[in-house]
């Protein structure tokens, strides 16, 4: 099976840079993926946001620490089965945090885990829980993706090696800033520490660059909003998992500019 992956979605700029990128690419892979915890305003995803991302092409929409800032969520997220947060929150918590689906004939798996460095270490240990995850899942399928939304990349590299040969893949969102660290592992699986942001380029991790240089020097918190002004970048990742043993064949980091002219178009 063929994966496009997209880290974190940045408010409109990014739902209009993914909109315009599938309008090119969709029909070369088989299953789009993309993180939409900052999808709606830069902070949450919304249901309207939800539908439109589904419209555009988007079959499995993971998450992370930012995936409870809409209250609109806590209305959906247990009637969607493509809709993830991450899997480590306590029981009881509304959502799933993996999926099995199928599509063109294949079953492939989603899961959606958080670092707990510099995050909340009060979530399940995410390499401990990966365990009793991949002995669930792996009874139906071996293709078997992993958001890895974390912040730190000794975290994730780290996970990457633990997970190597039992995940297809293994990528890394939250930080929204790419990194040229793909590869496939030793054992088969894909692996990048941080995919990257979608949204606007000349910004601060997609947000207003003023608000954050304001908080660096004077130390007092601001407001984010999101930049809507600049051009945009897509920052995605393209692999290619064997259908029968689950080991990734290819791993391809894509990036890519588009003006706000050519964003009207679509």
């Amino acid at each position: 099976m063929r994966f496009l992956i997209f880290g974190d979605l940045i408010g409109k700029p990014g739902r209009k840079a993914i909109r315009h990128f599938l309008s090119g690419y969709k029909d070369m892979v088989d299953v789009v993926i993309a993180n939409v915890e900052n999808a709606a305003g830069g902070f949450g995803i919304t249901r309207k946001v939800y539908e439109e991302l589904l419209s555009f092409g988007v079959d499995v929409m993971t998450s992370g620490n930012h995936i409870w800032d809409k209250r609109d969520v806590y209305e959906f997220i247990n009637n969607v089965d493509n809709l993830l947060r991450p899997a480590n929150y306590p029981p009881g918590v509304p959502g799933r945090g993996y999926g099995i689906y199928k599509k063109k004939g294949f079953k492939f798996a989603v899961i959606n885990l958080m670092g707990r460095s510099l995050l909340d270490s009060n979530l399940d240990n995410p390499f401990l829980l990966f365990d009793n995850l991949y002995k669930e899942i792996s009874r139906e399928t071996r293709t078997i993706i992993v958001d890895f939304h974390a912040e730190t990349t000794s975290e994730k590299w780290a996970f990457g090696i633990y997970a190597d040969g039992r995940a297809s893949l293994i990528y890394g969102t939250h930080t929204h800033v790419p990194t040229a660290d793909q590869i496939i592992l030793r054992k088969g699986t894909a692996y990048i520490s941080d995919v990257g942001m979608t949204g606007c380029w000349y910004s601060a991790i997609g947000m207003k660059p003023q608000q954050a240089i304001e908080r660096f020097i004077k130390g007092v918190p601001q407001k984010y909003e999101v930049e809507e002004k600049e051009d945009v970048v897509v920052n995605a990742l393209f692999v290619e998992v064997d259908d029968l043993s689950g080991k990734a064949r290819k791993i391809e980091r894509l990036q890519q500019y588009i003006t706000k002219d050519e964003l009207r178009e679509v």
